[in-house]
C-alpha cells in the first residue's frame, strides 16, 4: 500500500473534522460568545494571566499538549499493524480529542481559569476534587519524569540534536522581548527566529555535543536528566510572555513546517508501507491489541494531560472566547497530524517487512528510533536530504514536543501544589519558590529512584503512563459532562466517548495489574491499585452528580 493513500486520507479526515465538527460542537454545544470577558482580561497578572495573540496562543498550546507521547505511542502501536493505530488516531482526534481538549479549554474560561481539579469541586463537589487532583499530580509527575528521561536518551543517542534544542531558547527570549516589550508586529520575528533554528541543525551536525561519560558517578543520561529539571525549575518561574508562549510559539511553527517537509518527502518518495495492515507474527511480549491499544497509542488519539494544559495554561491566556475552537480543536489536528506521520515514519521507512521486524522484536523495542531513522529514510528518499541531517531534524521536532510538555509540564505541577496551599489553608505552600521545589523534587526521586538509580527510574512506570493518561481524558469528559447538563446544553457529544474511553482503560489497568503482580513488580501493583481505586471513586461522585443535575433540568 502506497504511503500516500494513508497520508491523504488522514489529513483529509482530520481536515473535514476540523471545518464541520468542530464549528458544530463550538455553536451548538459549548456556544462560544465574543461578549464574554476572559479571565485572561479579568484577571490579568502580566504573569500567567495573560491575553494573547491567538496564533502566539495556539502554538504554546499545540506544543505543549504533543510531547514525545503522540510519537512514542504510535510508534509502539504499529507492532499489532498499520490499521488499528491509523483507525484510532484518525477516529480518536476527531471524535473525541478535539471535544475534550477544546471543551477542558472552554469550562476553565467560564471558570476564572481555573484547572479541571479544582474545577471538579465547582461541578461536583470536594471530595470529587481532592481525588482528581491526586490522579493529576500522579499523571504530571509520570510526564515530567519519562519525557525528561526520552530526551536525555535522544541527546545521548542523536548528540547533533544538543545545539539547536537548547538555541530555540534564546530564539524564544528575543521573540518574547520584542513582541511584548517593544511592540514589533509577529511576521519577521516569526521567519528569522525559524530560519535561525532550521540553520542551528546544520550547526548541530558539524558539532555534535555529547558530556562525559560519568561526572561524580552518574552517567550522560543522569547529568542531562538533571540539566532539564533545573532548566523547568527555572522556566516554570519566568513570565508566560517571556518563555513560554514564544517558545512554544517558535516551535510550533518549525513543527509544523517539519511536518510539512516530511508530508512533501512522503509525496515524492511514495513510499510503500512495508508493515503488515494486522502483524499476524507478534512477538511473545506483546500484549492483547484489545484494550492496550488505546492506552499506548494515548496521547496521538485522545489524552488527559491535554486538559491539564488547556485548564491550567492556555484558559489563563485567551483573549476572546471565540479563540477556543482555533486553539482547541487545531492543536488537536497538529496532534493528530503528528501521531499521523509517526505511523508513516514507523510503516514505511524501511526497504522491505524484514527490515521493519528488525525493529520490532519485542514490545515498545521499535519507539523513536524507528521514528528518528524511518523518518530519516523518507527525507532521504524524497528530498535527498543527507541521513544524518534527516535524522537530526527529527530528533529535534521529538525532544522539543517533549521539552516543551515539560516547560508545561512542571508549571501544572506548581499550581497544583499552590492550589493544594490554599485548599487546605498552608501558605507556605502558595508561594511559587517552595511549590515549584516540590514539583521538580518528586520529579527527580520518580526518575532517580523507582528505577534504582541511573536516571532511569521514570521509564519503570511507562505502562502506567498511558492507562492513567487516559482515564484522566475519561474524568474530564465525565466531569464536562455534568457541566453541560448543568447549563441546558447537549451532553452525548462527550458523554459517548467517556463511556468508551474509561471501559477500555480500567479494562487496560485491570490486566496491567495481573501483569505486574506475575512479574513481582509490587511498586506498580500499588500505583495501578491507588490509580484505579482513586478513578473509580471520582467517577462514582461525578455520575452521582450528573444523575442529581438531570433529576434536576427534568
Amino acid at each position: 500500500m502506497s504511503a500516500i493513500l494513508l497520508m491523504a486520507i488522514g489529513l483529509g479526515a482530520f481536515t473535514v473534522g476540523y471545518i464541520f465538527y468542530s464549528r458544530f460542537i463550538s455553536e451548538r454545544v459549548f456556544q462560544l460568545s465574543s461578549d464574554f470577558r476572559t479571565p485572561a482580561h479579568t484577571l490579568e497578572d502580566g504573569v500567567d494571566f495573560v491575553p494573547t495573540n491567538r496564533w502566539v496562543l495556539w502554538g504554546h498550546h499545540f506544543t505543549s499538549v504533543a510531547g514525545a507521547a503522540p510519537i512514542v505511542g504510535p510508534a509502539i502501536a504499529v507492532v499489532w499493524g498499520w490499521l488499528p493505530a491509523f483507525l484510532w488516531v484518525t477516529l480518536g482526534t476527531v471524535f473525541f480529542a478535539g471535544i475534550h481538549d477544546a471543551g477542558a479549554l472552554w469550562a476553565s474560561v467560564r471558570n476564572e481559569g481555573k484547572s479541571i481539579g479544582a474545577l471538579t469541586e465547582v461541578v461536583v463537589g470536594k471530595r470529587a476534587r481532592s481525588l482528581f487532583m491526586i490522579v493529576i499530580f500522579l499523571l504530571l509527575l509520570m510526564v515530567n519524569a519519562v519525557f525528561a528521561i526520552i530526551i536525555a536518551g535522544l541527546f545521548v543517542s542523536f548528540p547533533s540534536s544538543v545545539i539547536p534544542a537548547w538555541f530555540v531558547i534564546g530564539v524564544a527570549i528575543t521573540i518574547g522581548y520584542l513582541l511584548y516589550r517593544k511592540g514589533v508586529p509577529l511576521l519577521w520575528p516569526s521567519i528569522i527566529g525559524v530560519a535561525l533554528l532550521y540553520g542551528s541543525m546544520f550547526v548541530g551536525v558539524a558539532l555534535p555535543l555529547t558530556l562525559p561519560e560519568t561526572v561524580l558517578g552518574l552517567g550522560a543520561p543522569s547529568m542531562w536528566v538533571l540539566v532539564l529539571f533545573a532548566y523547568a525549575a527555572v522556566a516554570s518561574l519566568l513570565p508566560v510572555w517571556l518563555l513560554l508562549q514564544p517558545r512554544d510559539y517558535i516551535n510550533g511553527l518549525q513543527l509544523f513546517i517539519g511536518l510539512g517537509i516530511f508530508f512533501l518527502a512522503v509525496l515524492l518518495a511514495n513510499p510503500t508501507v512495508v508493515a503488515p495492515a494486522i502483524n499476524a507474527s507478534l512477538p511473545d511480549d506483546v500484549p492483547p491489541m484489545i484494550p492496550l491499544l488505546f492506552v499506548t497509542i494515548a496521547c496521538g488519539a485522545i489524552s488527559g494531560f491535554h486538559g491539564l494544559v488547556s485548564s491550567g495554561t492556555t484558559s489563563k491566556q485567551i483573549n476572546n472566547e471565540q479563540d477556543v475552537r482555533f486553539v482547541g480543536f487545531l492543536g488537536t489536528v497538529g496532534e493528530g497530524a503528528l501521531a499521523l506521520a509517526a505511523i508513516i515514519a514507523c510503516t514505511a521507512g524501511f526497504a522491505t517487512q524484514v527490515d521493519w521486524q528488525s525493529y520490532y522484536t519485542s514490545f515498545a523495542s521499535g519507539g523513536l528510533l524507528a521514528f528518528v531513522q524511518g523518518g530519516g529514510g523518507i527525507l532521504a528518499a524524497g528530498l535527498g536530504l543527507p541521513i544524518e541531517y534527516g535524522e537530526t531534524l527529527l530528533a529535534v521536532m521529538a525532544i522539543l514536543f517533549a521539552a516543551t510538555t515539560m516547560d508545561t509540564g512542571v508549571r501544572l505541577q506548581r499550581y497544583i501544589v499552590q492550589e493544594w496551599g490554599t485548599i487546605y489553608d498552608i501558605p507556605a505552600l502558595t508561594g511559587k519558590g517552595l511549590s515549584t521545589g516540590l514539583a521538580v523534587g518528586s520529579c527527580l526521586v520518580l526518575a532517580f529512584g523507582a528505577g534504582g538509580g541511573a536516571g532511569t527510574g521514570g521509564l519503570v512506570i511507562w505502562p502506567l503512563f498511558g492507562t492513567t493518561n487516559q482515564l484522566l481524558a475519561g474524568l474530564t469528559l465525565l466531569v464536562l459532562s455534568v457541566f453541560l447538563l448543568k447549563k441546558g446544553r447537549p451532553t452525548i457529544y462527550t458523554l459517548a466517548p467517556m463511556v468508551f474511553i474509561l471501559a477500555m482503560t480500567v479494562f487496560a489497568l485491570l490486566w496491567q495489574l495481573r501483569a505486574f503482580w506475575e512479574l513481582g513488580s509490587y511498586f506498580l501493583v500499588t500505583l495501578d491499585v491507588v490509580i484505579l481505586a482513586t478513578t473509580i471513586w471520582v467517577a462514582l461522585e461525578s455520575l452521582g452528580a450528573l444523575r442529581k443535575a438531570r433529576e434536576h433540568a427534568g
